[in-house]
């Protein structure tokens, strides 16, 4: 089973851009996304992003991961 993460973009630096997931920065390939501007939040898989999300989706998947992961706390 695969699963891809929501990310907000910090920064982008050519084909790279370090993003916030859930607190964490880490540093993602954008070359599959276009147009992608820091403030973008994105869906990441395997250390890529995959496409872009709204605002209302990124901020429903995050609420929905940190409710399951409080439960395994």
């Amino acid at each position: 089973m695969c699963i891809a993460i929501p990310a907000k973009v910090i920064h982008i630096d050519n084909e790279y851009a370090q993003v916030d997931i859930m607190g964490l920065t880490k540093e993602i390939n954008i070359q599959l996304v276009s147009d992608l501007q820091p403030g973008n939040n994105v869906m990441v898989h395997a250390g890529f992003a995959i496409s872009k999300i709204s605002t209302q989706y990124y901020d429903f998947l995050n609420e929905s991961l940190n409710e399951l992961l409080k439960d395994t706390k």
